[in-house]
């Protein structure tokens, strides 16, 4: 299927994440009431709030669905800086082109960069299956397994290794998040999940236990959500990436191409 990365596309594929991430944020509060965390639509934008070292605390698609006011910049400023929080706001190239020199005017800097990768999924010829890994869609009655197997293959980082049973836990219980396992003989070595929103599949939460890496686990967990995709009506896969990353290079080989490159706006609170 042809496609082209345009304005539609961007919007479809910004709101797919801003629900997925909106979808953990409403999770965290029912794994950890009382937490404070919460989200809002401004002008388009989703603004949420997951903690202060939590990556989904910030914004998505500010400036693609309309161009906000000043009066809505400072809604969502104060959204973030109620919290104690750092603003931060995940741009799509496509949004209205005022946005870069209304950032500057507000005293944001670019901190980070990332890839948006898409893959249309119509017509599309799955590869050979790898024989000796097996891949399942796992229900809330195995969610610990699935939890402990996905904060394994994270472990040796050293950084997020204390907040991952609780990211686990709440990824768990967000509402429409699908689960996968992957197993070597019956012994759980990944794990992954995926989101869905209007025809948008997300991949996202991918880790595989690091004694078992190598031997194909990933790509099998990839294609096993992306054959759940199409078969759910989905027409395109989306994933986001650091840019010349592993994982870029990963989904490269498997037909993932760059839809666009996104910047990342950040301010201290005031």
């Amino acid at each position: 299927m042809p496609w082209h990365s345009d304005l539609t596309l961007s919007r479809r594929l910004e709101r797919a994440e801003a629900t997925a991430n909106a979808r953990f944020v409403e999770a965290r509060t029912l794994v950890f009431p009382g937490c404070g965390a919460g989200w809002i639509e401004v002008a388009g934008a989703y603004a949420m709030f997951d903690g202060l070292d939590s990556p989904c605390t910030q914004t998505f698609g500010l400036g693609l669905f309309e161009m906000p006011l000043p009066e809505d910049m400072e809604r969502i400023e104060a959204f973030f800086e109620e919290r104690g929080a750092a603003v931060f706001h995940e741009v799509s190239p496509l949004a209205d082109r005022r946005i870069l020199p209304l950032m500057r005017e507000r005293g944001y800097s670019p901190v980070e960069l990332s890839n948006i990768l898409c893959l249309p999924l119509e017509k599309r010829a799955p590869p050979a299956p790898v024989q000796s890994v097996q891949v399942r869609l796992v229900g809330a009655e195995e969610s610990e397994l699935w939890a402990r197997t996905a904060a394994e293959g994270w472990r040796e980082y050293t950084d997020v290794s204390e907040l991952l049973p609780g990211i686990m836990r709440v990824m768990c219980a967000r509402r429409d998040n699908l689960t996968f396992l992957a197993e070597v003989e019956g012994h759980p070595v990944a794990a992954g999940s995926l989101a869905i929103h209007d025809g948008v599949a997300l991949l996202a939460g991918a880790s595989t236990v690091p004694e078992w890496r190598r031997r194909g686990a990933q790509a099998a967990l990839l294609e096993a959500r992306l054959s759940h995709a199409r078969q759910s009506g989905c027409d395109v896969a989306m994933i986001g990436a650091e840019p010349g990353g592993a994982t870029q290079r990963n989904v490269e080989r498997l037909g993932f191409r760059v839809a666009y490159t996104r910047i990342k706006w950040g301010r201290e609170p005031t």
